[in-house]
């Protein structure tokens, strides 16, 4: 059956309107709590958040589904998504959920959930959600709805899980470093933890008001961290999204370091410490092939995916690696995580930095990316990849570019916007064969 609800990372949309509102939320609850209603023990289920506004509105209404149908609900309040994968396995939950529409503005929300391993749900068990959203589902009965607690301890548990993942004779003493946590969930457990590990910590976008998470802050809004690192001469800046669960790094200059360039150094400082499986690290399509490249002379692989941080995580799984991750950003390190976690990879970056003894902008700079321009073309209906004129201009970029770049091609998963991506040696030819598929595709829609 198709997909009206899930999409490529849960369940998002506009608050209050489409499927975003609270009676999906409920049912979202209901549907969840039946689908892990399994054997006799008293079910439970944990349930985190951000910071935006209408996470109030749809905890609730995710605590009435989930209690209605038997399940007993653990409340952590704002937490990154990464620490309500792991407070789902610590407590022997029967699924997670974490309520957050990531790197979107504050208008936006969604709806992520987390099996009882802490993994992400797979295609079926979302597939099988689906298909109960549209039925009567049966409730409790009342001598059995569940209750719901809040716990106190959420934080201090995901800070000491995070201060774990470094060996114990790690210590951040002597470093300056700017912790944007984007007005999102990490404004409280990130700024800490790498305090306690002995940095000098300064703090921005720890202010959240409901509505200005990701507002000109975080992982996709780099002004601000990067004016933070120089004017306060920092060695080093971290910034994560709304969830936390995306990571950019800016040097001493200012400059950024993607998350290409950070696989490309964890990856390699693994395989020199011989801690890295699979051979190589999994990146999805839109990774720059100068990071194929340069894992390639260290005699290493790049294994590629479709676009979004599931598909990585099942490639991983399936084939044995413990590293891999997005260019945007998205870091799992399974030797540590379920899923991606921004404040572990800030620290295993911190970590190698006090190690090698250098500037961030002499460590984390690893390869020369190659020219790569990424445009997107809104469309109002129909599929534009479908048309024969489109068609015809991508087969004739492909050709230009065999041997010398590549070229990916998608319509977004959560928005009606076709994403056209290009690289390669020549940066003029990536312009004109992007500007040319852009214009193809615009046709298309228009015609």
């Amino acid at each position: 059956m198709g997909r009206s609800y899930f999409g490529t990372d849960g369940i998002r949309g506009k608050t209050n309107a489409g499927v975003m509102t609270a009676a999906t939320a409920m049912k979202v609850g209901q549907a969840a709590g039946t689908h892990f209603l399994r054997g006799l023990h008293k079910h439970r289920v944990v349930i985190g958040k951000d910071t935006r506004l209408s996470g109030y509105m749809l905890e609730n209404a995710l605590v009435a589904g989930f209690t209605s149908v038997g399940m007993d609900v653990v409340l952590t309040g704002p937490l990154p998504t990464p620490a309500v994968a792991l407070l789902t396995r610590e407590l022997r939950a029967d699924v997670g959920v974490m309520i957050s529409a990531s790197h979107n503005p504050y208008e936006d929300n969604g709806i992520k959930l987390f099996g009882p391993d802490g993994f992400k749900l797979s295609d079926a068990d979302e597939l099988a959600i689906e298909a109960m959203l549209g039925e009567e589902l049966a409730l409790a009965p009342a001598a059995q709805i569940g209750r719901a607690r809040r716990i106190e301890d959420s934080r201090g548990r995901y800070i000491h899980a995070v201060k774990s993942s470094l060996p114990d004779d790690v210590r951040l003493d002597g470093l300056k470093i700017v912790v944007d946590c984007a007005n999102g969930a990490a404004y409280q457990v990130t700024p800490s933890a790498v305090w306690e590990l002995g940095a000098e910590v300064v703090a921005v976008g720890v202010g959240p008001n409901g509505i200005n998470i990701n507002d000109k802050c975080g992982s996709t809004h780099l002004a601000l961290v990067k004016e933070t690192v120089v004017a306060s001469g920092a060695h080093i800046g971290i910034a994560l999204d709304g969830d936390a669960d995306r990571l950019i790094v800016v040097d001493e200059k200012g400059q950024t370091v993607d998350g290409d360039q950070l696989m490309a150094l964890i990856g390699t400082q693994l395989a020199d410490r011989g801690e890295l499986r699979g051979g190589g690290v999994v990146a999805t399509v839109m990774s720059n092939l100068g990071l194929e490249r340069y894992l390639a002379g260290r005699g290493l692989t790049l294994e590629r995916t479709k676009v979004g941080d599931r598909h990585v995580l099942e490639k991983m799984k399936a084939d044995g690696f413990n590293v891999g991750g997005e260019q945007s950003g998205h870091m799992i390190l399974l030797d540590h995580a379920t899923t991606g976690d921004g404040t572990v990879a800030a620290l295993q970056v911190l970590a190698a930095l006090v190690k090698s003894g250098k500037r961030a902008s002499e460590l984390l700079h690893l390869f020369d990316p190659v020219p790569q321009l990424l445009k997107n073309v809104r469309f109002t209906g129909g599929k534009p990849l479908d048309d024969a004129r489109v068609k015809a201009v991508i087969a004739d970029a492909e050709a230009q570019l065999t041997g010398k770049g590549r070229l990916v091609i998608r319509a977004s998963g959560t928005e009606p916007v076709i994403r056209v991506m290009a690289e390669g040696d020549d940066a003029g030819q990536v312009e004109q064969v992007v500007d040319a598929i852009c214009a193809a595709v615009k046709e298309a829609t228009d015609a």
